[in-house]
């Protein structure tokens, strides 16, 4: 009955942990780096296909959000409950449930600490290329197949070529 008291202790610190977390999957603004590797448009127009010159270019850093990045992941979970089960191995008497909670806290951060570590973040780049027709069209791709600012660039499916 003891255990069983703890490892509700445990599941609910992890309840709390992933919804605490839950704040961080859906922050403005980052729809347009969900680090795929197809190119995608930061503005809210359709990337048009044609012809254009290349404006500027920017290095942006594509971020993971989202489970395993500013929130919860398998390793925050799992460091949970190793915690938690630590924790409750180690109190004794009405420390107990404090150990218990303490462990689930510190291995959920721990777990975190080591699950981001292991992610990497791509490079991309942001193009603003003002096409023929005077409009002005940005796109992020994880590639730049050596474009320079000033070349003549063709967008053709969403992803610019120099030509």
């Amino acid at each position: 009955m003891k255990l069983l008291t703890h490892v509700g202790s445990v599941i609910s610190v992890t309840a709390v942990l992933t919804l605490g977390a839950c704040e961080n999957m859906d922050m403005p603004g980052s729809a347009g780096n969900s680090g795929s590797a197809y190119p995608q448009s930061t503005s809210s127009n359709r990337i048009h296909s044609g012809y254009g010159v290349v404006q500027s270019i920017e290095l942006v850093r594509q971020g993971n959000d989202g489970i395993g990045g500013s929130g919860i992941g398998v390793g925050t979970i799992a460091g949970a409950v190793v915690g938690g089960i630590v924790g409750n191995q180690i109190g004794q008497g009405q420390g107990n449930a404090a150990a218990t909670v303490l462990g689930a806290a510190g291995g959920a951060y721990a777990g975190h600490e080591i699950e981001k570590r292991r992610q990497q973040s791509a490079d991309a780049y942001r193009f603003t290329i003002r096409m023929n027709d005077g409009s002005y069209q940005t796109l992020t791709q994880t590639t730049n197949p050596n474009i320079r600012v000033g070349d003549r660039v063709m967008i053709e499916n969403g992803v610019a070529r120099r030509y």
